[in-house]
């Protein structure tokens, strides 16, 4: 789909490809061979099907920027060329030609597989006149009520939230994030991979739908 002059693709599972002027993928995972190369990568934790190496293998090149959190590392350091890594935690700000990337707090509040002091990140993009926010693998967090700033006049915020529970949010909880963020679009994600369904987006849809917000459930491609 195209957000004004923003396209947003979903990769499948948490994955995405965001394209203005640069090619930038979010937590790439069982993605088509033959996928366009790279300009950055951004990657929220160090699960296997966030961080993967053989996704990374099919788009990366040396000219490739990828933001990663330290534990991630070890496995980027496995390509037989210099990588362009930059480390990242929540509560720092990045900015390159065209747009800038906020890191902010991912985690889990009542489970055990994303814990607070592993410093995982999600991830606010800000186009200009679009931003999206990934959130990663994440419960409902406090700290989701410091991204309403985001949503001001003539701006389009975009939140793609997990919805497929267990070990993040479930459908319901996704919808609780909604209304605490007030994002123009929601995107669910999460979910016909590692874990949940479709009838999980689909509840998502009605739950926040029934509220009034705007929800869309993309294709994989």
């Amino acid at each position: 789909m195209k957000i004004k002059n923003i396209e947003i693709h979903w990769l499948g599972n948490a994955g995405f490809l965001i394209k203005n002027s640069k090619v930038i993928y979010i937590d790439p995972y069982n993605i088509k061979d033959g996928s366009e190369k790279a300009d950055f990568i951004l990657i929220t934790h160090s699960h296997y099907d966030h961080c993967s190496l053989q996704d990374l293998d099919k788009i990366i090149t040396p000219d490739t920027k990828i933001l990663i959190p330290a534990d991630c590392q070890s496995k980027v350091l496995r390509f037989d060329f210099p990588i362009k890594m930059v480390l990242v935690e929540p509560g720092k700000e990045f900015d390159f030609v065209d747009f800038r990337v906020s890191t902010v707090p991912a985690y889990n509040i009542d489970k055990s597989f994303h814990p607070k002091e592993e410093n995982w990140v999600g991830y606010v993009i800000k186009f200009g006149d679009v931003v999206i926010y990934h959130s990663g693998d994440t419960d409902v967090i406090p700290e989701m009520k410091n991204l309403t700033g985001y949503n001001k006049e003539g701006v389009e915020l975009v939140a793609l939230l997990p919805v497929g529970g267990r070990f993040t949010m479930s459908a319901e909880e996704a919808a609780e994030a909604v209304e605490i963020i007030n994002p123009d679009l929601a995107i669910p994600m999460h979910y016909n991979s590692v874990i949940g369904t479709l009838d999980d987006a689909k509840e998502f849809k009605e739950l926040c739908e029934s509220k009034g917000f705007r929800v869309e459930i993309l294709e994989k491609e």
